[in-house]
């Protein structure tokens, strides 16, 4: 078949030789199979990739969500010691600075609740009225609701493990919780000397994530200063919620400069900075041990384009004949690797897109075990990934494929053999 290459770029020819010696019938089949074994391994190396990382991303999505939901946007807290002090202009200030939409006032102390014989150590978080404005606390209410009393009759929102931990049902309880909480002078909790005590009812019960849900009780902040021997102007941090737009790192230098020195101003990221750390180093182990699968593949290529070289010993030998260089001869056999990759990269990511958006709409794949607040696997696709698959894949196909044709630009072959 005779080719009309007059009006082609030489970038296109090299592709359409190399699509040539892709589709065309080889002598010898295993040439075929190990083409199309490096083509079904890129495949799966690019699809295992898409996947893993989407199911990632669901994940880290979902936990983000989870502690979004439970932390504030930015709190302050104490530099030193564990209480701050702030004045009524203090706070009308904090509340005017450009961003913040909501605050709310905390005290947090550990306590012993104790349910009879059961007993466990939480952390008992006094909130006010405007607590509920600054985190979505109240969309993870199980059991009962949101109702944290007042100082006189306080009540307890328990989180679930708390809840089985002293062996109650908030909905059907019908006795009180006993409590112990260190006033000024208890060196430690478990001193009787400065320990305060009161009876308590569960209001309601709250489901988010295992560790808060282990951990915290909410009350009424009144009730926690009253118990801790606190002032009024005495608080254990302040929780604050931003407008959607607003500038995070803008409004904590804002509140930095309007407050001092001493106080530990913390966006969300920074409240919980090793667990977003630990995620993006869990997330490049996995990028790393997947793309062993793509380098595996590039091991079949290296294969495939040296029996092809070996295949076409004739066509070099013509095309060097022709007046082809060594470089020309170089370009060829790398399109070849690039049509392989093509190939299979590309239908690994429309493979990889198909099963995520499957999962992503019918739920199918399920999560084991049944104690996750998600019963099935999470998937969010990202245009990141596929960006940083789509150029892995291209950096191993160069590499790979750099080797054999390198080898067969260097190889002078007879006509005749």
């Amino acid at each position: 078949m005779k080719l009309e290459t007059r009006n082609l770029k030489p970038e296109t020819l090299n592709f359409l030789f190399a699509w040539r010696y892709f589709k065309s019938k080889k002598s010898t089949n295993a040439v075929n199979i190990i083409a199309w074994t490096s083509v079904i391994a890129i495949a799966v190396g690019t699809s295992a990739l898409i996947i893993v990382l989407s199911v990632f991303n669901g994940f880290e999505g979902l936990v983000k969500s989870l502690y979004s939901d439970f932390y504030a946007d930015i709190r302050i807290a104490p530099a030193k010691g564990k209480t701050i002090t702030l004045s009524a202009e203090q706070i009308s200030s904090i509340e005017k600075t450009p961003g913040v939409v909501a605050m709310s006032l905390v005290a947090e102390e550990k306590s012993l609740l104790m349910n009879d014989d059961a007993q466990t150590i939480v952390s008992i978080k006094g909130v006010d009225e405007n607590y509920l404005h600054v985190t979505a606390l109240s969309n993870h209410i199980v059991r009962g609701k949101f109702d944290v009393g007042n100082t006189l009759n306080p009540k307890l929102i328990v989180g679930a493990g708390v809840e089985d931990a002293i062996n109650i049902d908030v909905e059907k309880s019908v006795r009180p919780l006993l409590m112990y909480m260190p006033g000024r002078k208890a060196g430690a909790l478990n001193s009787i000397e400065g320990l305060h005590s009161y009876n308590a009812y569960a209001a309601g019960t709250f489901l988010v994530q295992q560790d808060f849900d282990n951990k915290y009780v909410f009350t009424n902040l009144a009730f926690v200063q009253y118990m801790l021997d606190m002032k009024a102007d005495e608080y254990s941090s302040v929780e604050i919620k931003l407008s959607a737009h607003a500038n995070t790192d803008l409004v904590q230098q804002s509140l930095k400069t309007l407050l001092g020195n001493g106080f530990n101003i913390q966006t969300r990221y920074q409240q919980n900075q090793s667990l977003y750390t630990v995620m993006q180093v869990e997330r490049w182990v996995i990028y790393a041990i997947l793309s062993l699968i793509l380098i595996v593949a590039a091991f079949n290529m290296i294969g495939a384009l040296t029996m092809l070289v070996l295949e076409k010993q004739k066509d070099i030998a013509v095309l060097k004949a022709m007046g082809a260089d060594n470089r020309l001869i170089q370009k060829i056999f790398l399109s070849e690797g690039f049509v392989l990759t093509g190939i299979g990269g590309g239908s690994g990511l429309i493979l990889a897109t198909f099963i995520c958006l499957i999962q992503i709409k019918f739920h199918l794949i399920k999560l084991g075990g049944g104690s996750f607040i998600i019963d099935y696997y999470p998937v969010q696709l990202s245009l990141f990934d596929f960006i940083l698959v789509f150029f892995t894949v291209l950096v191993i196909t160069v590499l790979a494929a750099w080797v054999p044709s390198r080898k067969a630009s260097l190889q002078e072959f007879s006509l005749k053999s």
